[in-house]
Protein backbone atom coordinates (compact mmCIF):
# COMPACT_ATOMS: atom_id res chain seq x y z
CA UNK A 1 0.00 0.00 0.00
CA UNK A 2 1.49 3.14 -0.87
CA UNK A 3 2.16 6.37 1.80
CA UNK A 4 0.02 9.08 1.06
CA UNK A 5 1.46 11.64 2.96
CA UNK A 6 5.25 13.38 2.88
CA UNK A 7 7.14 16.07 4.11
CA UNK A 8 10.41 16.21 3.21
CA UNK A 9 13.20 19.48 3.18
CA UNK A 10 15.05 21.11 -0.13
CA UNK A 11 18.45 22.47 1.44
CA UNK A 12 20.53 25.02 -0.58
CA UNK A 13 24.33 24.67 -1.51
CA UNK A 14 27.22 26.90 -1.93
CA UNK A 15 29.92 26.76 -4.14
CA UNK A 16 33.46 26.94 -2.77
CA UNK A 17 34.75 27.96 -6.21
CA UNK A 18 33.21 27.96 -9.66
CA UNK A 19 35.78 28.03 -12.83
CA UNK A 20 34.37 28.26 -16.46
CA UNK A 21 36.82 26.38 -18.32
CA UNK A 22 35.47 26.43 -21.60
CA UNK A 23 32.28 26.54 -24.14
CA UNK A 24 30.47 23.86 -26.14
CA UNK A 25 29.38 23.69 -29.33
CA UNK A 26 25.83 23.90 -28.58
CA UNK A 27 26.38 26.92 -26.63
CA UNK A 28 26.70 25.41 -22.88
CA UNK A 29 29.58 26.57 -20.43
CA UNK A 30 32.01 23.93 -19.02
CA UNK A 31 32.28 24.43 -15.40
CA UNK A 32 34.23 23.27 -12.32
CA UNK A 33 32.76 23.35 -8.83
CA UNK A 34 32.95 22.52 -5.56
CA UNK A 35 29.26 22.12 -4.30
CA UNK A 36 28.59 21.97 -0.56
CA UNK A 37 24.74 21.17 1.13
CA UNK A 38 23.95 24.05 3.90
CA UNK A 39 20.95 23.98 6.08
CA UNK A 40 19.46 26.57 4.49
CA UNK A 41 16.21 24.50 3.56
CA UNK A 42 12.89 24.53 1.79
CA UNK A 43 9.98 22.68 2.61
CA UNK A 44 8.12 20.46 0.75
CA UNK A 45 4.80 18.91 1.55
CA UNK A 46 3.57 16.00 -0.93
CA UNK A 47 -0.20 14.25 -0.80
CA UNK A 48 -1.00 11.85 -3.23
CA UNK A 49 -4.30 12.17 -5.12
CA UNK A 50 -6.33 10.21 -6.72
CA UNK A 51 -5.88 10.61 -11.00
CA UNK A 52 -2.94 11.97 -12.57
CA UNK A 53 -3.50 15.60 -11.90
CA UNK A 54 -0.64 17.59 -10.13
CA UNK A 55 -1.49 20.68 -7.94
CA UNK A 56 0.65 23.04 -6.26
CA UNK A 57 -0.25 25.28 -3.13
CA UNK A 58 2.36 28.10 -2.31
CA UNK A 59 2.56 28.25 1.57
CA UNK A 60 4.81 31.96 1.41
CA UNK A 61 6.06 33.37 -1.60
CA UNK A 62 4.09 33.16 -4.76
CA UNK A 63 5.90 30.90 -7.02
CA UNK A 64 5.50 31.05 -10.63
CA UNK A 65 2.69 28.50 -12.40
CA UNK A 66 5.28 26.43 -14.20
CA UNK A 67 8.01 26.24 -11.95
CA UNK A 68 10.48 23.43 -11.53
CA UNK A 69 8.60 21.51 -8.91
CA UNK A 70 6.07 20.99 -11.30
CA UNK A 71 7.97 20.91 -14.16
CA UNK A 72 10.04 17.97 -12.12
CA UNK A 73 6.62 16.02 -11.52
CA UNK A 74 5.81 15.93 -14.98
CA UNK A 75 8.99 14.71 -15.85
CA UNK A 76 8.76 11.70 -14.10
CA UNK A 77 5.13 11.19 -15.05
CA UNK A 78 6.22 11.24 -18.71
CA UNK A 79 9.18 9.33 -17.95
CA UNK A 80 7.56 6.13 -16.06
CA UNK A 81 3.74 6.92 -17.36
CA UNK A 82 2.89 6.29 -13.31
CA UNK A 83 -1.13 7.05 -13.37
CA UNK A 84 -0.64 8.43 -10.16
CA UNK A 85 -0.70 12.34 -9.14
CA UNK A 86 0.25 14.84 -6.52
CA UNK A 87 -0.69 17.68 -4.32
CA UNK A 88 2.69 19.95 -3.73
CA UNK A 89 2.55 21.94 -0.80
CA UNK A 90 5.65 24.55 -0.86
CA UNK A 91 7.10 26.58 2.01
CA UNK A 92 9.42 28.46 0.44
CA UNK A 93 12.59 29.76 2.31
CA UNK A 94 16.21 30.00 -0.05
CA UNK A 95 15.69 33.02 -1.82
CA UNK A 96 15.63 33.20 -5.99
CA UNK A 97 18.30 34.43 -8.30
CA UNK A 98 20.92 34.06 -5.22
CA UNK A 99 22.96 31.16 -6.45
CA UNK A 100 22.44 28.73 -3.57
CA UNK A 101 20.56 25.93 -5.98
CA UNK A 102 17.19 26.96 -4.17
CA UNK A 103 14.76 26.11 -7.67
CA UNK A 104 17.15 22.83 -8.07
CA UNK A 105 17.22 21.63 -4.88
CA UNK A 106 13.43 21.30 -4.84
CA UNK A 107 12.90 19.90 -8.25
CA UNK A 108 15.47 17.01 -6.35
CA UNK A 109 13.62 17.03 -3.59
CA UNK A 110 10.65 16.70 -5.58
CA UNK A 111 11.86 13.85 -8.02
CA UNK A 112 13.11 11.74 -4.89
CA UNK A 113 9.54 11.94 -2.61
CA UNK A 114 7.52 11.00 -5.92
CA UNK A 115 9.89 8.37 -6.46
CA UNK A 116 8.76 7.40 -3.38
CA UNK A 117 5.37 8.43 -3.38
CA UNK A 118 4.71 6.54 -6.49
CA UNK A 119 6.46 3.48 -5.51
CA UNK A 120 8.47 3.93 -8.81
CA UNK A 121 11.27 1.52 -8.59
CA UNK A 122 13.64 2.98 -11.18
CA UNK A 123 17.28 2.04 -11.70
CA UNK A 124 20.27 3.86 -10.48
CA UNK A 125 20.91 6.97 -12.33
CA UNK A 126 17.38 6.96 -13.82
CA UNK A 127 16.82 10.37 -11.65
CA UNK A 128 19.74 12.20 -12.11
CA UNK A 129 19.53 11.73 -16.27
CA UNK A 130 15.71 13.36 -15.70
CA UNK A 131 17.30 15.57 -13.45
CA UNK A 132 19.70 17.16 -15.72
CA UNK A 133 17.58 18.02 -18.23
CA UNK A 134 15.38 20.34 -15.96
CA UNK A 135 18.85 22.22 -14.39
CA UNK A 136 22.35 21.65 -14.40
CA UNK A 137 22.51 21.77 -10.29
CA UNK A 138 19.75 19.13 -9.76
CA UNK A 139 22.38 16.24 -10.40
CA UNK A 140 24.30 17.23 -7.50
CA UNK A 141 21.08 17.65 -5.36
CA UNK A 142 20.33 13.96 -6.18
CA UNK A 143 23.61 12.48 -5.55
CA UNK A 144 23.24 13.49 -2.15
CA UNK A 145 26.77 14.38 -0.65
CA UNK A 146 28.87 17.43 -0.92
CA UNK A 147 30.49 17.18 -4.67
CA UNK A 148 33.17 18.23 -6.90
CA UNK A 149 31.03 18.69 -9.63
CA UNK A 150 32.48 19.03 -14.12
CA UNK A 151 31.42 19.89 -17.39
CA UNK A 152 27.41 20.92 -17.03
CA UNK A 153 26.78 19.28 -14.18
CA UNK A 154 26.42 15.78 -14.90
CA UNK A 155 30.06 14.74 -13.89
CA UNK A 156 29.78 14.35 -9.71
CA UNK A 157 32.78 12.98 -7.82
CA UNK A 158 32.38 12.53 -3.64
CA UNK A 159 34.37 15.58 -1.83
CA UNK A 160 34.95 15.75 1.54
CA UNK A 161 35.55 19.16 3.18
CA UNK A 162 36.65 20.39 6.51
CA UNK A 163 33.38 20.89 8.79
CA UNK A 164 32.25 24.36 9.33
CA UNK A 165 30.19 27.41 9.73
CA UNK A 166 29.28 29.97 7.14
CA UNK A 167 27.94 33.55 7.25
CA UNK A 168 25.47 33.48 3.93
CA UNK A 169 24.77 37.26 3.12
CA UNK A 170 21.68 38.22 0.62
CA UNK A 171 21.77 41.15 -0.92
CA UNK A 172 18.16 42.65 -1.85
CA UNK A 173 18.34 42.74 -5.60
CA UNK A 174 18.74 38.77 -7.22
CA UNK A 175 20.55 38.44 -10.03
CA UNK A 176 19.78 36.60 -13.44
CA UNK A 177 21.80 33.59 -14.33
CA UNK A 178 21.23 34.43 -18.44
CA UNK A 179 22.76 37.90 -17.74
CA UNK A 180 25.93 36.79 -16.35
CA UNK A 181 26.40 34.25 -18.90
CA UNK A 182 25.87 36.01 -21.92
CA UNK A 183 28.09 38.94 -20.59
CA UNK A 184 31.29 38.96 -23.11
CA UNK A 185 33.86 40.03 -20.38
CA UNK A 186 32.71 37.18 -18.34
CA UNK A 187 35.90 34.95 -18.38
CA UNK A 188 35.65 31.41 -20.10
CA UNK A 189 39.25 30.00 -19.78
CA UNK A 190 40.08 28.77 -16.48
CA UNK A 191 42.97 26.29 -16.36
CA UNK A 192 41.39 22.63 -15.62
CA UNK A 193 42.29 22.06 -11.64
CA UNK A 194 42.91 19.07 -9.90
CA UNK A 195 41.09 17.87 -7.08
CA UNK A 196 44.16 17.39 -5.36
CA UNK A 197 44.69 21.24 -5.25
CA UNK A 198 41.49 21.95 -3.79
CA UNK A 199 42.14 19.30 -0.61
CA UNK A 200 45.35 21.31 0.15
CA UNK A 201 43.53 24.34 0.68
CA UNK A 202 39.66 24.20 0.75
CA UNK A 203 38.63 27.57 2.10
CA UNK A 204 40.92 29.76 -0.21
CA UNK A 205 40.83 27.88 -3.20
CA UNK A 206 40.19 29.37 -6.54
CA UNK A 207 37.97 32.22 -7.29
CA UNK A 208 34.14 32.46 -8.82
CA UNK A 209 34.97 33.45 -12.40
CA UNK A 210 31.35 34.98 -12.48
CA UNK A 211 31.89 37.63 -9.84
CA UNK A 212 33.36 39.98 -11.42
CA UNK A 213 30.38 40.43 -14.12
CA UNK A 214 28.04 39.66 -11.50
CA UNK A 215 29.28 43.10 -9.35
CA UNK A 216 28.67 45.20 -12.45
CA UNK A 217 25.06 43.71 -12.90
CA UNK A 218 24.35 43.73 -8.90
CA UNK A 219 25.95 46.59 -6.54
CA UNK A 220 24.43 45.00 -3.99
CA UNK A 221 26.82 42.23 -4.27
CA UNK A 222 29.94 44.31 -3.59
CA UNK A 223 28.00 45.50 -0.80
CA UNK A 224 27.57 42.42 0.56
CA UNK A 225 31.14 41.84 -0.11
CA UNK A 226 32.45 44.88 1.87
CA UNK A 227 30.35 43.93 5.15
CA UNK A 228 32.27 40.43 5.27
CA UNK A 229 35.83 42.11 4.63
CA UNK A 230 34.85 44.53 7.39
CA UNK A 231 34.80 41.87 9.61
CA UNK A 232 37.70 40.04 8.27
CA UNK A 233 36.31 37.63 6.61
CA UNK A 234 37.06 36.60 2.84
CA UNK A 235 34.02 36.31 1.14
CA UNK A 236 32.72 35.13 -2.41
CA UNK A 237 29.78 34.66 -4.66
CA UNK A 238 28.12 31.85 -4.71
CA UNK A 239 26.68 29.97 -7.92
CA UNK A 240 25.55 32.73 -10.53
CA UNK A 241 23.59 34.33 -8.23
CA UNK A 242 23.41 37.71 -5.90
CA UNK A 243 24.40 35.81 -2.62
CA UNK A 244 27.65 35.86 -0.52
CA UNK A 245 29.05 33.95 1.88
CA UNK A 246 32.30 33.17 3.82
CA UNK A 247 33.47 30.55 6.31
CA UNK A 248 33.33 32.09 9.98
CA UNK A 249 34.23 30.98 13.49
CA UNK A 250 30.83 29.83 15.06
CA UNK A 251 31.69 32.30 18.20
CA UNK A 252 31.86 35.61 16.04
CA UNK A 253 29.83 38.58 16.76
CA UNK A 254 28.33 40.48 13.78
CA UNK A 255 27.48 44.02 12.96
CA UNK A 256 23.94 44.64 11.76
CA UNK A 257 23.74 44.47 7.91
CA UNK A 258 23.31 47.09 5.26
CA UNK A 259 19.18 47.86 5.44
CA UNK A 260 17.46 45.44 2.99
CA UNK A 261 20.55 42.44 3.52
CA UNK A 262 19.17 39.08 4.59
CA UNK A 263 22.31 37.43 6.78
CA UNK A 264 22.47 34.04 8.27
CA UNK A 265 24.45 31.21 9.80
CA UNK A 266 24.57 28.00 7.84
CA UNK A 267 25.69 24.67 8.86
CA UNK A 268 27.24 22.90 6.10
CA UNK A 269 25.61 19.27 5.57
CA UNK A 270 27.60 15.93 5.18
CA UNK A 271 24.77 14.32 3.60
CA UNK A 272 21.52 15.33 1.80
CA UNK A 273 18.62 14.89 4.19
CA UNK A 274 16.95 12.06 2.02
CA UNK A 275 20.07 10.61 1.04
CA UNK A 276 19.12 6.85 -0.21
CA UNK A 277 15.49 7.86 -1.49
CA UNK A 278 15.99 6.93 -4.73
CA UNK A 279 17.23 3.80 -4.10
CA UNK A 280 13.44 2.12 -2.49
Amino acid sequence: MLKSLYDVPAPAKLNLFLHITGRRADGYHLLQTAMVLIDWCDTLHFELRQGSGISRQDLGITLPDDDLIVRAARALQAATGTPHGVHIQVDKQIPSQAGMGGGSSDAASTLLALHRLWNLKLPPGALAQIGLQLGADVPFFLFGANAWVEGIGEKISPLKVPSGRFVVVKPPDGLDTKLIFSAVSLKRDSQTAILAGFAGNPTKFGCNDMQGVAQKLCPGISQALEWLAAHGLNGRMTGSGSAVFAWAPADMALNAAPAGFEVRWCNGLRVHPLAGWANI
